[in-house]
């Protein structure tokens, strides 16, 4: 009887607890239904446990098989260069180096007691004009020094060539002076105000032919009486021009200015 009493679930016990009372209250049914609930969840617990497991067991499977699909692709990539395209056209040649400043080495003077003067010291103007360097070397008459801030900065920069009126081997349009011609007559667009006025005549230009072929510095020396757009029409054919075989003096490209007619004419 003890041992029926200790045990919560008992039905005897049961029966006595709720003797003379309402048995289809709560704590009665709980009571006598208990033993099989808890098989119920410890059923489900495993249950639940066990499908976990399986579904473990076969998503591992399934990575396995596709891990196996991976293969790593070994294949060898050739990195040679293609060969050069012989219709491409060479490198630029590259920049011409910077113009060397004639320089004279700095060395300290040396004081002595028994020194003989042998040479006068040189005149002052003649060492304002010397470039005080670590080194003597030579120039090429082409570099000059532009003043800092004073605080030896200078920068060394090609000295600015005045352009000759007549040199050896004159520049030219490629092509000769015909073709300039016809390249002024191609490419000029006639006023219309002019041509309406019947307006024409002719204007001179003079330019700078520099040593790179390039048209520089355009000066009008005389314009078309009247028509100032026929002078401005003509510079800007002038101007639009391909670069010129440069001038050379001695063998060396050298700025040459040149003075060109311009020839406007109504047929």
């Amino acid at each position: 009887m003890v041992a029926n009493w200790n045990n919560v679930s008992s039905d005897s016990r049961n029966d006595i607890v709720f003797e003379g009372r309402n048995q289809e209250y709560g704590a009665y049914e709980i009571r006598r239904k208990y033993n099989w609930t808890v098989t119920i969840v410890l059923a489900s617990m495993i249950g639940v446990l066990v499908f976990g497991m399986g579904l473990k067991f076969v998503l591992g499977l399934k990575g396995t098989e596709v891990e196996k699909e991976a293969v790593l692709d070994m294949t060898a990539i050739d990195l040679t260069p293609p060969p050069a395209d012989k219709n491409e056209p060479p490198p630029p040649p590259p920049p011409p180096p910077p113009p060397v400043l004639e320089t004279v080495k700095f060395v300290p003077p040396v004081i002595k007691d028994d020194a003989v003067e042998t040479d006068p010291p040189p005149p002052q103007d003649k060492l304002v004009e010397t470039n005080v360097s670590t080194v003597t070397q030579e120039g090429d008459g082409d570099a000059v020094v532009v003043p800092g801030d004073g605080k030896g900065d200078g920068v060394i920069e090609e000295k600015v060539m005045e352009p000759f009126l007549i040199v050896e081997e004159m520049p030219e349009f490629p092509g000769g002076p015909g073709e300039m011609m016809k390249y002024f007559a191609k490419n000029t667009q006639y006023p219309q105000m002019a041509r309406e006025a019947g307006i024409g005549g002719k204007c001179f230009y003079s330019f700078v032919v520099a040593p790179s072929g390039d048209i520089t510095d355009v000066r009008l020396s005389k314009g078309v009486p009247g028509c100032g757009e026929c002078d401005r029409e003509a510079a800007r054919v002038i101007k639009s021009m391909p670069n010129w075989k440069p001038g050379k003096q001695t063998g060396r490209a050298v700025p040459v200015r040149v003075t060109v007619p311009f020839n406007f004419s109504l047929k």
